[in-house]
Formats: structure tokens, C-alpha cells, sequence
């Protein structure tokens, strides 16, 4: 229909509008200045992150889609996300190397040594303890069947603390004893106390107490160190608690570093003994539920007495091992083993009161000459010849000598 221009304007209406234009320019203006600000703002990478997941899957999260996106992952990416997967009703190790229960005959860590000397203390203490890994150990219920049960039970405790800490502090020995007692409540472990410290001495290889294995109970203890051992076995088997290692399971010197220290959660060092416990579910202090069966086993310390860390008869032949330490270890009567430092194979004393080798005779006669020979005057220089004629001698100051 054609527009006459003889209808009149209703400018009311016109009046109206145009006060509702500008009252919604500025809301215009400023959504317009968001979305531009929006394009030229670089995007997060979760964005972009669940676009690409939205891509591949379309939008479809059914174990369908979630396959097409598993199968554009490598077999460490695909680890990794099972690993996190919230949704996993699994118990996750998390920090454990994968296979790390099959890696020993015994199926768990050991006390074994691996790397050792300078290296292994570099690299120990560029390991630093996890954060908040300690966690509290309950005191220990003995509840002996016997009273010779209770006292093969004292002993076994007492013999633990005595080899592997006799030079420790008393907080440094207290450790140990609650890193035995709480394999004793541990399911992985023997459920008494001398099976515990005896674990693995009946094979070749696989202690998890080296003096059980090295020879060392073949040394008669000190008396005053045994006594200080003992108590500190019977407050922790009355209850007492070292707080500063709580669940732990594991520990090792500062001077060697086992394959398996990072496998497992670092609490803390105590004197030269670093400890550690189980990471995840199996540390905690509610995992601890094995009941001590309260028949401690009898112990063939005779049997164990006997070292069976022997050198190959080629390392004798390459002069690593010398004839003496040889033939005593044939003979079963020191505390010796044979340790790799350095590229070079040695044979060592456990460093602990009852793990040295007394001298015999002749050898303390030989260190005493040595020593002597050291210690002796330097020998008067003879005097120098007359000067020829014509020649003066002058004395030659040397600076920088020390004095005497």
C-alpha cells in the first residue's frame, strides 16, 4: 500500500522510543566492549582441554566415547589417567614403582643395601622427607603366651636394637624398636617379634636384618650397651611410642641407598638411620591391625652365628680379598662381609659393638712398629762438604715452612 505523507506523526511515540534507545546504548556499549574483550583474552588450556575431549568423543562420555579418546593415548598417558581416575574404586599406590611387589624374592622392600659411601649420602639428602608423612603408631599390646615366650620375645627385640643401632641415641635406638614392632601389627610381616627380626636369615640372601645373616651374633655383646639396648626394648614392649617415626616400617644408614627408598615415603633421620613408611592406605595407623600371635618361635642362634657373605675365589685372585680375610671368613669366626665401594670390592666389619674382629697378636705387633716408624725423628741430614775456595755459602731461608 503506498505511504501517504499526509498521515500525521505520532510523536509521543516517537518520544518514547527514542528514550529507551539510549537508555539501553550504554548496557549495549559495555556488553559489546566484554565480547571484545573476550576475543582478544588467550584461553585457558582447560578450555581448550575440553574442546578437544568434546571433539574426539562428540560430546559422547559413555565407556564409546571414552574409548575414542583412550585409543589416541601412549601407554604412559593412559597410566597416568587411570592412575588419577577419581572414579576408580581401586586402592591406588600412588608414588610406588609399578611391579615394585615382584622386584624381590621376598615381595616386599628389604633392608638390603644398594648404592653406597659418598654418593649414597649426595643422594639421600637431596631426597627430601614427604610432607606430612608421619603419622601416629598406637602402643604396642604384648601379650605374651609364656613367660619364656615373653622373654624369646625381650631378647629377639633387644638383639635387633643392639646390632643395628648399640651406637645410636636413645631416640635413634627407640626407632628402631618401634619400626620392628610395627612390622609385628603389619599383614605384610611375621605376627611375632623374634619371626620379624629373623625374617629371611634362614636363606643365603635375603635378610631383613643383616647381623641375622653377617655373622654378628657370633660376637659376644658389650655389657653396659646390651643393657641400655634392653631397656629400650622393654619400654616398647610396654607401650612406649617413638612419636618421631610413628608408622614406620623401613629405615637404612645414611651411607648406603637402597633401590626402594623412593618407592616408599620418607619420614625422617634419626642419628645416621633414615626412616620411612608405607605410602597410601598401607601407612596409615588403621592398617596396623595384625594381632601379635603371642608364640614367639625358637631361635637357632647357633645357626645364625655363622656369616654367609663369601667373596667369589676370582675376587681373591685380583687381590680384593686378602688371604687373612679369607680364611677367617672360612673359618665362620668374624664378622665380615664383602661390600662393592667405589668400583672395588672390600671386606668390612658391621660398624656396631658387637661387629669387629679382635686383632691377633702379630697384627697388633705390626700396627704398633708402623706406628712407631711414624712417630720417629726425621733423620739428621749429613753435613754438607767444605766450600771450595773462593765459594761463600749462604743460608737458604724457606718460606712459608711450618715451624719445628
Amino acid at each position: 500500500m503506498p505511504i501517504s505523507f499526509a498521515t500525521p506523526i505520532d510523536w509521543t511515540r516517537v518520544k518514547t522510543r527514542a528514550r529507551r534507545y539510549v537508555a539501553a546504548l550504554p548496557a549495549a556499549l559495555a556488553a559489546l566492549g566484554v565480547a571484545m574483550a573476550a576475543g582478544s583474552t588467550v584461553r585457558s588450556d582447560d578450555d581448550r582441554t575440553a574442546e578437544a575431549v568434546a571433539r574426539v568423543t562428540g560430546g559422547d562420555l559413555t565407556p564409546r566415547g571414552l574409548a575414542a579418546l583412550s585409543a589416541r593415548m601412549d601407554p604412559a598417558q593412559l597410566a597416568l589417567a587411570i592412575r588419577f581416575d577419581p572414579n576408580a574404586r581401586h586402592q591406588a599406590l600412588l608414588g610406588l614403582t609399578p611391579g615394585w611387589e615382584s622386584l624381590t624374592l621376598a615381595g616386599k622392600p628389604s633392608l638390603e643395601l644398594g648404592t653406597n659411601g659418598l654418593e649414597a649420602q649426595r643422594m639421600n639428602a637431596a631426597m627430601p622427607a614427604t610432607t606430612g608423612a608421619l603419622r601416629e603408631a598406637r602402643p604396642f599390646v604384648f601379650n605374651a603366651a609364656t613367660e619364656a615366650d615373653r622373654q624369646r620375645a625381650l631378647r629377639c627385640l633387644t638383639q635387633g636394637v643392639y646390632y643395628e643401632a648399640a651406637l645410636e641415641s636413645t631416640e635413634g635406638q627407640e626407632a628402631v624398636a618401634q619400626v620392628i614392632l610395627n612390622r609385628v601389627r603389619d599383614p605384610n610381616y611375621s605376627n611375632t617379634v623374634c619371626g620379624v627380626v629373623f625374617e629371611g636369615a634362614e636363606r643365603t640372601t635375603g635378610c631383613q636384618f643383616s647381623f641375622t645373616c653377617d655373622g654378628a651374633l657370633a660376637q659376644a655383646p658389650v655389657g653396659w650397651a646390651w643393657n641400655r639396648a634392653r631397656s629400650v626394648a622393654e619400654r616398647a614392649l610396654a607401650g612406649h611410642v617413638a612419636d618421631a617415626v610413628g608408622t614406620a616400617t623401613h629405615y637404612h644408614a645414611d651411607y648406603v641407598h637402597p633401590w626402594w627408598s623412593p618407592t616408599l615415603a620418607k619420614i625422617t633421620q634419626i642419628g645416621a638411620h633414615i626412616f620411612y613408611r608405607w605410602k597410601g592406605i598401607y601407612g596409615e595407623t588403621a592398617a596396623f591391625k595384625q594381632r601379635y600371635a603371642g608364640r614367639e618361635p625358637v631361635i637357632d642362634e647357633a645357626r645364625f652365628s655363622r656369616p654367609r657373605f663369601v667373596a667369589p675365589p676370582t675376587q681373591l685372585a685380583e687381590g680384593d680379598l686378602s688371604a687373612a680375610d679369607a680364611a677367617v671368613l672360612a673359618t665362620g669366626g668374624a664378622n665380615l662381609r664383602t661390600v662393592e665401594i667405589d668400583g672395588h670390592t672390600r671386606v668390612v666389619g658391621v660398624a656396631s659393638l658387637g661387629g669387629r674382629r679382635p686383632g691377633t697378636a702379630d697384627e697388633i705387633a705390626a700396627i704398633n712398629a708402623r706406628l712407631a716408624t711414624f712417630e720417629a725423628p726425621a733423620i739428621t741430614p749429613a753435613p754438607l762438604a767444605p766450600a771450595p775456595a773462593g765459594v761463600t755459602r749462604m743460608d737458604v731461608e724457606e718460606v712459608g715452612r711450618p715451624a719445628g
